[in-house]
C-alpha cells in the first residue's frame, strides 16, 4: 500500500473510532430487566423452594450476584411506579393511579380515543422534565423496550408509556386484563394488535379458589388459542434479533414486566416436572407450572443472548414487585392469606399469615410473617439477582440493604450517567462490580395496614394505622417477626417512629393503601 492510501486509511479508521454514531463499537452493556408479578422469593430453588426447579434463574444466580435483603413494594401498582420513579411509597401521593376494566369496553361501548382521553384527564402523560428509569438508559443512548404487563396501572396510553421512556412496547394497557391469559388483542405502541382465536373479554380469567367446577371451567379451552406468556415473548425476542447491537452497535435496554406468576392460576398444559408429583394437588401443580414458564423465558432470552453473540456484554437483573400471594385456595388444604383454616381471621397484631399455618405448601415467603400488601417482612422481601459475565464475580451474595426503587441510579452509574439528584433511589453499583456501595441507612415502605420501616443493621418499626400500633422487631435475631420489643428498646422505637413519619411527608395516611382515581 502507498504511503497517501496508508496515511487515508489510518484517517478514515481514526474517523470511525470517535463517530459515536457508529456501527462498530458498542461500549455500554445491554440491559435486560425481568421483572416477575408476585413472586415471593420463596418460591425458586435458588431461594429454597424444594417443590420444583428453578434452573435458569438459579443459573444467573450461580453465574451472578444473589441478593438477601432486597424491599419491593405491597402491591403491584406502587411497586412499578416505585421502580420506574426512583422514588419510594410513603411519600404523599407522587405519581397518578387509576382504576382498571375500562379496555373492557375497547369497541363495545368506547373507541381507544375515548378511552385515552378518559385516562388522560386523571393520569395524563408526564412532564418532559420527569426523569424514569428508561430515560437514564436512553441518556447514554440506548434503544428502549418494555413488554407485558405495562406500567404502573392499573390503566394506561401509549402516550404515558412513552413519556416515561419506553421506544417500542408491547402488552397489556390494564390490570384486569392481565389476570386473564388468553387476551384477544394486546398493544403494541398505541396500535390494537388481534389474536386470532382468544375469543373471551376477560382474557379467560379462572376463579381464585378450587372446585370441580371451576376446575373444569378452566381447562375447557374453548376460545384459547394463544397463551399470552408466549406471544410477549415472541415479540421480546424477536425485538433482540431485530435490534442485535453486533449489527446496529446501539445498546438495548429491555424490561419485561411479566404476568407471571401472578393469579387467577392459569396454564396451557401441566409442566412435565409437577405432574407426578405426589405432594402437590392439581391446583398446586398448575401454580407451579406457572413459575416454571417464568423460569423458561429466563433461560430463552439468556439461549437468545448467546445465539446473537451479546452474552459477554449483556446484564440480565431478575427481581420482583412484592412479596408473596397464595393463589391455590382449596378448601380444607389452603386459606387466603387474610383468613385461617377455621375459618377465622388474622389480627395482623398478635396472629398473622405463616405458611405451616395456613397450608401453602410451597412456603413462598421463605419462612417469614405476611403476604402481599401487608408490611411484614413476607409482604415486601423480593429475589434480587444480576448477572454480568465477566464484571459480577459468580455465585456471590450480598445481604446490603436495597430496594427496587435503587435500580434507577444503579443503571444510571454502571452505564457511565450522572446519578439523578431529587431521587430517593441510591446506587449499589460498586457493590455488583467487587467493592462497597454507600448503604441506605433505611427503607420505608406503604402497605394496606400502613406504614413501615427497616434499617441496615436490622431494626423494624411497623405501624397498624387503623388499630394505632406500632410493633418494633429486630430482623436479626428475628426474622419470623415474633418478638415484640416495644418495652425493651422505647428510645429507638420513638427514633425510628420520627424518622418514618418524615418520610411519610408528616403523615401516616401516606403509608397506607394509595388512593386511585375512577375513570368514568
Amino acid at each position: 500500500m502507498k504511503p497517501l492510501k496508508i496515511l487515508l486509511y489510518c484517517m478514515f479508521t481514526a474517523l470511525l473510532a470517535c463517530n459515536p454514531k457508529s456501527k462498530t463499537t458498542q461500549q455500554n452493556p445491554n440491559i435486560i430487566l425481568i421483572y416477575a408479578d408476585d413472586l415471593g422469593r420463596g418460591m425458586l430453588s435458588s431461594y429454597g423452594q424444594k417443590h420444583l426447579t428453578t434452573p435458569n434463574i438459579d443459573k444467573l444466580a450461580n453465574e451472578g450476584m444473589r441478593f438477601s435483603n432486597v424491599y419491593g413494594c405491597m402491591f403491584c401498582a406502587p411497586a412499578r411506579a416505585s421502580l420506574l420513579n426512583g422514588m419510594h411509597d410513603c411519600h404523599k401521593q407522587i405519581w397518578s393511579l387509576t382504576d382498571a376494566g375500562i379496555y373492557k369496553e375497547l369497541g363495545k361501548s368506547l373507541t381507544y380515543n375515548q378511552i385515552e382521553e378518559k385516562i388522560h384527564k386523571l393520569a395524563p402523560p408526564e412532564n418532559e422534565g420527569e426523569v424514569f428509569l428508561a430515560d437514564v438508559a436512553k441518556r447514554q443512548g440506548y434503544i428502549t423496550a418494555e413488554f407485558g404487563k405495562l406500567e404502573w396501572g392499573f390503566a394506561t396510553t401509549a402516550e404515558r408509556v412513552k413519556s416515561h421512556g419506553w421506544d417500542y412496547h408491547f402488552g397489556f394497557y390494564d390490570h384486569v386484563r392481565c389476570h386473564g391469559f388468553y387476551p384477544p388483542f394486546l398493544f403494541e405502541n398505541g396500535e390494537v394488535v388481534s389474536i386470532e382465536g382468544n375469543t373471551h373479554a376477560d382474557c379467560g380469567k379462572t376463579a381464585s379458589f378450587e372446585s370441580p367446577e371451576e376446575y373444569k371451567k378452566r381447562w375447557d379451552m374453548t376460545g384459547k388459542a394463544v397463551y399470552s406468556d408466549k406471544i410477549i415473548m415472541d415479540k421480546l425476542l424477536a425485538f433482540m434479533e431485530n435490534n442485535n447491537p453486533q449489527k446496529t452497535g446501539q445498546p438495548f435496554f429491555i424490561h419485561l414486566p411479566s404476568q407471571l406468576p401472578h393469579g387467577p392460576i392459569s396454564v396451557p398444559e401441566v409442566h412435565p416436572e409437577l405432574k407426578n408429583n405426589k405432594a402437590l394437588t392439581e391446583f398446586e401443580k398448575e401454580y407451579g407450572t406457572m413459575v416454571k414458564i417464568l423460569d423458561e423465558d429466563v433461560g430463552k432470552i439468556y439461549a437468545k443472548c448467546k445465539e446473537l453473540g451479546i452474552l459477554e456484554n449483556t446484564i440480565i437483573i431478575f427481581t420482583g414487585d412484592n412479596g408473596h400471594e397464595v393463589y391455590t385456595r382449596q378448601a380444607g388444604k389452603t386459606e387466603h392469606g387474610r383468613a385461617t383454616l377455621d375459618g377465622g381471621k388474622f389480627d395482623d397484631i398478635h396472629t398473622k399469615f405463616y405458611s405451616e399455618i395456613n397450608g401453602d405448601v410451597f412456603d413462598g415467603n421463605d419462612g417469614m410473617a405476611g403476604l402481599k400488601r401487608s408490611n411484614w417482612e413476607g409482604g415486601v422481601r423480593v429475589p434480587l439477582i444480576w448477572y454480568w459475565k465477566g464484571k459480577i464475580k459468580p455465585g456471590t451474595q450480598s445481604d446490603q440493604l436495597v430496594a427496587n426503587y435503587d435500580l434507577l441510579n444503579t443503571i444510571a452509574e454502571l452505564t457511565g450517567g450522572e446519578i439523578v439528584k431529587g431521587k430517593d433511589s441510591k446506587s449499589y453499583a460498586q457493590t455488583l462490580l467487587g467493592n462497597k456501595s454507600e448503604e441506605h441507612k433505611y427503607t420505608v415502605f406503604a402497605s394496606v395496614m400502613g406504614p413501615a420501616i427497616v434499617t441496615n443493621d436490622g431494626w423494624k418499626l411497623r405501624y397498624y394505622t387503623r388499630k394505632k400500633v406500632f410493633q418494633l422487631y429486630n430482623l436479626k435475631d428475628d426474622y419470623r417477626e415474633e418478638k415484640v420489643l416495644n418495652a425493651r428498646f422505647p428510645e429507638k422505637m420513638e427514633a425510628l417512629k420520627s424518622i418514618l413519619l418524615k418520610e411519610c411527608d408528616g403523615d401516616w395516611k401516606n403509608g397506607g393503601y394509595p388512593k386511585f382515581s375512577i375513570i368514568k
